[in-house]
């Protein structure tokens, strides 16, 4: 049973941790990953490289999802699948009225009931061949969802991406949870392989004895 625990226990720290090395990127998910240190937004087999900028405010920095304060933002795709050239392509950006904050989903979004109220920009399907870009200025920062979708050439099919964001710094996030869930899990391994037992073990045997001298100034009074 101690055995099994503590396989269990190494299997979760080691999932946990390559979490914690792979970045927010790939906690954030909806439909964009990180990938040989690139965005790539996904919509089924269909890929594009994603990047947004702040020219007025930041410049050429470049980010994936999360914006650092509210401005003109630009939305850039860059094909890796020749079809998203030749089809129709929307984009929408709602505000994230869920209750699953950056882990939100398609079904999340699907049971928004007027998702138009909470819409802050809508771009119809357009075609471009070369270059997906939108631009958009946000005026509050906040909690946000992108949704795209990709009417794909097969009649009837339609490929959605969808990506929570944050425009400005809107909490401390979920890395302290991660971190905090990575050390539980290490002292579970400790204790459950003993480690803990002997290291207090050690510690005893190294603590001085008080001894008490016979002699001295005291032996002649």
């Amino acid at each position: 049973m101690r055995q099994t625990s503590l396989h269990l226990a190494v299997a979760i720290a080691g999932l946990l941790g390559s979490a914690l090395l792979a970045g927010p990127i790939a906690w954030s998910h909806g439909g964009v990953v990180e990938e040989e240190d690139a965005c790539v937004i996904r919509f089924s087999y269909l890929k594009a490289h994603f990047t947004v900028y702040q020219p007025r405010t930041e410049g050429h920095e470049e980010y994936c999802e999360d914006l650092p304060g509210a401005a003109e933002s630009v939305f850039v795709m860059e094909y890796l699948h020749d079809e998203l050239a030749r089809v129709p392509i929307d984009f929408r950006i709602i505000r994230n009225v869920t209750d699953k904050g950056r882990f939100a989903r398609l079904a999340d979004v699907e049971a928004i009931e007027d998702i138009d109220a909470q819409t802050v920009f809508y771009r119809e399907p357009t075609i471009e061949p070369d270059v997906f870009t939108v631009v958009h200025e946000f005026k509050d920062e906040g909690s946000y969802i992108g949704i795209v979708n990709v009417f794909a050439e097969t009649e009837g099919r339609r490929h959605v991406a969808v990506f929570p964001f944050d425009v400005g710094f809107t909490g401390i996030g979920y890395w302290p949870w991660v971190v905090t869930a990575i050390i539980l899990v290490q002292l579970q391994y400790l204790w459950m392989s003993g480690h803990l037992s002997r290291w207090r073990q050690r510690r005893r045997s190294r603590a001085p004895e008080l001894q008490v001298l016979k002699g001295g100034l005291d032996e002649g009074r």
